[in-house]
């Protein structure tokens, strides 16, 4: 909701609702998941609008929730995909990503129940997709075989042999959340800049400090943050590794192109 609306008041709201747990516990995220395709927790108003925006074929719909998958849901956005992963990766709790969205596999609307979002995975562009060398009629769920999601176009090993594959940049960002206990265990504390299409929040673990930065607009955005009591600290870009100006006492000033999202180490140098 917050990514179609642009804006991160559902964001921040839902997240400052979310119950205190015990310290040595932790919450799992997740942005799909096929036993939790429910929206009979959000207002009857917040639920028409996610019908109208993501599921206008009632088809697409299950009880109150919408069984879809994550890229059919992103119109296969790479960019957008990107942006919920990243959020995903970074925000408190334990990260759960649904087999074969690491691939951007698609569902199937037309098969009963839960089953839309259950089909083989696809692991390869040979018979079945690669999941099983049986006859394609006794499977129990049919593999996808549409043009855009279908196994020939979407599978593990054509991506394997891509560096700029969504399998590569899903083994990324899970390589660089786990460089840094920060994202794990770490405290959050939200920014609540001028421009409400900008997501930003501070996760602190004992000395070390990281700064996301989400823009969830389809448009380039500018963004003034306050980041004065972190003044003389360089902002070093964790996926890139490049080095940002040091923090003074104006706001500090970052430009960001359409959905894209910055992970900050903060460092005294």
């Amino acid at each position: 909701m917050g990514l179609r609306l642009e804006d991160r008041k559902p964001i921040t709201e839902i997240l400052q609702q979310t119950p205190e747990i015990p310290a040595s516990c932790q919450w799992c995220l997740f942005l799909r998941n096929h036993d939790e395709l429910t929206l009979e927790m959000v207002t009857d108003i917040e639920r028409d609008y996610m019908y109208d925006l993501y599921a206008r074929d009632k088809t697409m719909r299950l009880n109150l929730g919408i069984r879809r998958r994550l890229a059919p849901l992103l119109d296969n956005d790479r960019r957008r995909i990107e942006l919920m992963n990243g959020m995903l990766m970074s925000l408190p709790g334990t990260p759960i990503v649904y087999y074969g969205d690491e691939i951007g596999m698609g569902d199937n609307v037309y098969l009963g129940d839960r089953h839309g979002v259950r089909t083989p995975m696809q692991w390869s562009g040979g018979w079945n997709g690669g999941f099983s060398a049986a006859d394609p009629e006794s499977l129990y769920s049919p593999p996808i075989l549409n043009p855009v999601y279908g196994y020939q176009t979407v599978n593990v090993l054509s991506q394997m042999r891509s560096e700029h594959s969504l399998l590569a940049w899903m083994k990324h960002i899970i390589q660089i959340r786990r460089s840094s206990p920060v994202f794990g265990s770490g405290s959050i504390e939200f920014l609540y800049p001028a421009n409400h299409r900008v997501l930003a929040y501070v996760r602190q673990l004992g000395k070390e400090t990281v700064l996301v930065v989400n823009n969830l607009s389809s448009a380039a955005q500018a963004v003034e943050l306050d980041l004065r009591r972190y003044k003389g600290n360089i902002l070093i870009e964790m996926f890139g590794r490049n080095v940002f100006p040091r923090i003074g006492d104006l706001p500090y000033l970052l430009t960001m192109g359409p959905f894209q999202f910055y992970w900050f180490r903060l460092r005294r140098i």
